[in-house]
């Protein structure tokens, strides 16, 4: 029984060890699957972080930024690959301090940069173990005075830095970027996504001891490259001359607006004051934005050619018609208008001498005559109470209201240029409108793109210089927008006018040299904020312009606020620097002289007239000194019938046969003299009107022939001289040297040269008859 006994006794206390182990190794188990389950699953994301910190570094590798360029391929804005220093706090130890005392004395130049301040530095190592920055984007010089420290920590990575070659060229147009590379203004704003790119990452592996073992990068996608329609030395030049005027009249700030009229390009697009883009740290915020889209002002009597487009368009006016100004007042509506007191006392005017003088009672007649709605709608085709598109951002509409909204005397107000807000980049359309010939063209200031680096080394699919040459017509697609406003006839004839604001009106100090200018000035009133009234004081000076007439290549447009030194009037503000800008690029540009060009002498003259009327002389056509050479290079005596003819004689053979007189030229009808417009239309306008007999007598005069005696040329160098044959001399104008020399050659003559370029004038003029063998004098100019 014992035995028995003992058996039943061991058997249980076996089990329950057994079920004891069991249940501790189940629940040692379970424990060690739970701590798994939050090791692997749950908290795995966490231990990935921390094992990435450990070993291996990611950093983002920025991407290039796309570059500015202008038409001709200058680069405007690029980007440069410069030196930033980082420091790893955890590997500085208690060195920090030291370290960071050490680093700003280098780093710190501006005192107004807070981020490179010791103060700032040694926050930000005490709040990051891995990375910090010490400073960015550091010049050469101060990246190797840091990298021959060799302090422990810091190291150094490359960055790019947006930089400007030209500095304040184009400042507005172009904006700046900020210390992440996004755009913050001008076409770094707008174009910010296409230029930015997209960025890259390079991941870094570590040892124990944080050595480098190996690193993977994904290369960043560069910003499109982009092609302005500006000229860097168009831009220059208007650049220059604006400043220089602000620098006299003490204005508040100007805008000058250079734009092809035939495609809306922009050629250039000056602002003053402005920035440098380099120096993102001293910006006046005053002075970041672009006035010329988004700077709202009344235009004043610059909007009267919207004004006298629409009478001479819709309402059957011409430039020969009268108008009677009224003495230069004018009541309606108990609203009285006044002329200029210069102008006070004209009557019965012609249309185009009350525009040549300003007339506000002339134009708000013209306005009277066209009606409110008709008005309205020119306006508006003209591109105002519209924003234009073109590729600059803050771009204002401007003000216009509808004529359901508008007063008693809003139709006079708009026909002066009040009651109506416009920017200069709108003024400018608008006189390229006239000037191509009646059609609106949006202004336009980016070319193309590419997502090429460097246009100029891919030849077969990169970017493309597109040097500006100047059109004769609109191109066979026009843009989008694109309308046409006036006819052709009406363009040609406001042309017309405009000439005649330069050569007898308000605009005389915009008379160019060499080329025939045409455009009209203006002087607003600005709101005082104080009253809200106009203020007696404060002028928006402007003049909108082209040059040549005859054939346009470029439109400006010239804006400057509050003149506070000498006359604040735009004939004297405004239309000089048009002068200065339009005869610089005009010759830049290689446009062909128009008129004859005036010598030193005549230049100083025309100066003194300007100071002595205030606004200028028309050019006059003088060729002194070439028929003072003329007779000194033929031994003509005081009383040669040449000498007389060259006197405002009539001119005769030197010869002993009978004098041959010089054919004389038709006479001109009234209808011809009044016609003049029509010479400024394309061939195809006046053969379209021959064609549906308007009249040929009504278009132009046919010049009277000239009797050209074929002359054989001597087989030797000896110049025969053959009395009895008188020979008429060839017409130079515009010739180069060799086909002068040849065309010389072959009617018997010879030629004395003064300067080199293009034959500008001659002595004696063409068709005078002379002894063949006579040397005959060619001024050349360039």
């Amino acid at each position: 029984m014992k035995k028995a006994t003992g058996q039943t006794l061991t058997a249980p206390i076996r089990r329950i060890r057994f079920v004891h182990v069991a249940i501790f190794f189940c629940v040692w188990v379970g424990f060690i699957g739970l701590r798994l389950v939050w090791l692997q699953i749950v908290r795995h994301h966490h231990y990935v972080e921390v094992a990435a910190r450990q070993q291996q570094r990611t950093f983002e590798v920025a991407p290039r930024r796309g570059m500015l360029y202008d038409r001709d391929l200058r680069e405007l804005a690029m980007t440069v690959m410069v030196d930033s220093v980082y420091a790893v706090p955890s590997e500085m130890g208690s060195s920090r301090e030291e370290e960071a005392e050490i680093l700003a004395k280098i780093v710190h130049s501006d005192p107004t940069d807070n981020f490179t301040s010791e103060k700032q530095m040694l926050a930000r190592f005490n709040d990051s173990r891995n990375f910090a920055w010490v400073a960015r984007r550091l010049d050469p010089d101060t990246a190797q005075r840091v990298r021959e420290l060799n302090l422990k920590g810091i190291y150094f990575q490359k960055e790019f830095k947006r930089f400007y070659p030209n500095n304040e060229l184009a400042a507005q147009v172009l904006g700046y970027v900020g210390t992440d590379d996004e755009g913050l203004g001008g076409l770094e704003l707008k174009f910010d996504d296409d230029l930015h790119g997209e960025p890259g990452h390079m991941l870094t592996a570590l040892d124990a001891k944080r050595q480098v073992l190996g690193s993977q990068e994904s290369d960043p996608m560069p910003g499109e490259n982009l092609v302005l329609s500006i000229d860097a030395n168009i831009q220059y030049m208007a650049e220059k001359a604006l400043d220089d005027q602000m620098d006299k009249v003490k204005a508040l700030h100007g805008t000058v607006v250079v734009m092809d009229p035939h495609t809306g390009q922009i050629l250039a697009l000056a602002i003053s004051p402005r920035f440098n883009p380099n120096d993102s740290r001293h910006m006046d915020a005053d002075v970041l934005t672009n006035l010329a889209v988004s700077d709202v002002y009344e235009p004043g009597s610059t909007f009267k050619l919207v004004t006298y487009s629409a009478a001479l368009d819709s309402a059957g006016v011409e430039p020969t018609d009268i108008v009677d100004c009224q003495g230069g007042v004018m009541t309606m509506y108990g609203r009285t208008f006044h002329d200029d007191k210069t102008d006070m006392g004209m009557h019965q005017v012609t249309v185009q001498t009350a525009l040549e003088h300003s007339s506000d009672v002339g134009a708000a007649k013209m306005a009277l005559k066209v009606g409110p709605d008709a008005l309205y709608k020119y306006i508006r085709g003209f591109g105002f109470g519209d924003r234009s598109g073109i590729e600059l951002p803050s771009e204002t509409r401007g003000l216009l209201r509808p004529p359901r909204s508008w007063g008693a005397t809003s139709i006079l107000s708009l026909a002066i240029g009040q009651e109506i807000g416009v920017t200069p980049v709108q003024l400018a359309a608008m006189v390229s409108t006239i000037a191509n010939g009646g059609e609106y063209l949006p202004p336009r200031i980016l070319l193309q793109s590419t997502d090429e680096q460097k246009g100029v080394q891919y030849p077969d699919g990169g970017l493309k210089p597109m040097e500006f040459h100047p059109e004769n017509e609109l191109p066979a697609q026009l843009p989008d927008g694109a309308h046409r406003v006036i006819s052709e006839m009406t363009a040609a004839k406001m042309r017309m006018m405009m000439q005649g604001i330069v050569v007898e009106g308000t605009g005389k100090a915009a008379a160019l040299n060499g080329y025939s200018a045409g455009g009209k000035t203006g002087t607003a009133q600005k709101i005082d904020p104080a009253t809200h009234t106009y203020s007696k004081t404060k002028h928006v000076a402007s003049f909108a312009g082209m040059a040549p007439v005859s054939n346009p290549a470029i439109t400006i447009a010239v804006v400057i606020d509050s003149a506070s030194v000498g006359s604040d009037y735009g004939a004297a503000v405004s239309a000089p620097v048009f002068q200065v800008v339009a005869q610089q690029v005009l010759e830049y540009l290689g446009v062909p002289h128009d008129e004859p060009v005036k010598t030193p002498k005549q230049l100083q003259a025309a100066s003194a007239a300007a100071v002595k009327d205030g606004f200028g002389d028309a050019p006059s056509e003088q060729t002194g000194d070439l028929n003072a050479m003329f007779a000194q290079a033929n031994e003509l005596p005081a009383d040669d019938p040449l000498r007389i003819a060259m006197n405002g004689g009539t001119p005769a053979a030197a010869t002993s046969a009978a004098p041959v007189p010089t054919p004389a030229p038709a006479p001109q009808t009234n209808a011809q003299k009044s016609s003049g417009f029509t010479n400024l239309l394309p061939a195809k306008v006046v053969a379209a009107f021959k064609a549906n007999a308007a009249g040929p007598e009504q278009i132009s005069a046919p010049a009277p022939a000239i009797a050209k005696p074929v002359v054989t040329p001597p087989s030797s160098n000896a110049v025969v001289m053959n009395a009895g044959r008188p020979v008429a001399v060839p017409s130079f104008t515009g010739e180069a040297l060799r086909q002068v020399v040849e065309q010389a050659s072959g009617a018997g003559l010879r030629v004395q040269t003064v300067g080199s370029g293009i034959a500008r004038e001659q002595a004696p003029a063409a068709g005078t008859m002379v002894p063949a063998g006579t040397e005959i004098v060619v001024r050349f100019t360039r």
